[in-house]
């Protein structure tokens, strides 16, 4: 049986298709998110990859911020409940998740059987998130992907004390008319974002094994700041920009099983 989960996020558009709940044929990110084509070319990308057509599927559920406007898709499915669904089943021992997104941060508390027993989210501020990278990224101007290079040849932290991405943008543009070096304020923007998520942690609680996911966990920069902010060792996700279209892909699976047993 295949079973689709797509994933409409503000940045980016990711679908998976999954063979009978455990494999998957298909896994494919696309940088644009809702209200362009990324999801729609996400689908064909993930439909030739697999090799199969749209009938071949059993069943597609559709979580993420831009779920509301799909309607290729059978059910619509919260993405904390997804999130947890395929951290579940990639990482079984994670007991806090960490998704970092492009526009927003969330902290999710699972039990030992992946359900959810608490969750907080920052989704009013682009603070703390890969929208603010890529602000900081631009003003640096460098692309997103090289602040980790960056910020590994850091000899001292820059700290950035506004929370706000504009305000911060522009501490980030006088730290450099100061004199400051690029590595050291990088270090300042990672250490400011990892400030930021572990003061949502905070509310909800660390319990380990920390997993970490989404867009900004490939930034081991981000990844070790957090670290050194919470006092936890962080598990990074495998495909950890897929966990929300793997667990919606689960999801279907499991309904489609229901329905049939």
């Amino acid at each position: 049986m295949l079973t689709m989960g797509v994933d409409i996020g503000s940045a980016s558009s990711k679908v998976v298709i999954l063979k009978d709940g455990k494999d998957i044929l298909a896994g494919v990110v696309v940088p644009v998110g809702t209200g362009t084509s990324g999801p729609t070319r996400a689908l064909q990308q993930a439909l030739e990859t697999a090799g199969v057509t749209k009938s071949d599927i059993s069943m597609i559920i559709v979580t993420g911020y831009g779920r509301m406007t799909f309607t290729e898709a059978d059910e619509q499915v919260s993405e904390i409940t997804c999130h947890a669904k395929g951290v579940h089943h990639l990482v079984p021992s994670a007991r806090t998740i960490i998704d970092i997104g492009g526009q927003d941060a969330k902290v999710i508390k699972l039990d030992e059987h992946g359900h959810v027993t608490n969750f907080v989210m920052n989704e009013k501020c682009a603070a703390g998130t890969g929208r603010f990278l890529e602000v900081m990224a631009r003003v640096l101007e460098v692309s997103v992907s090289d602040l980790q290079e960056l910020g590994d040849q850091a000899e001292t932290i820059v700290p950035i004390s506004s929370t706000c991405t504009v305000f911060a943008e522009s501490e980030v543009i006088s730290q450099l008319a100061s004199g400051k070096k690029n590595a050291d304020v990088v270090a300042g923007i990672h250490q400011s974002v990892a400030r930021r998520v572990a003061g949502l942690a905070g509310r909800v609680g660390l319990t380990p094994d920390v997993v970490m996911t989404g867009g900004v966990a490939q930034n081991g920069g981000v990844v070790k700041a957090l670290e050194k902010e919470l006092k936890v060792p962080i598990i990074v996700a495998p495909k950890s920009q897929l966990t929300g279209a793997i667990g919606a892909a689960l999801i279907a699976f499991e309904k489609v099983s229901k329905s049939q047993s």
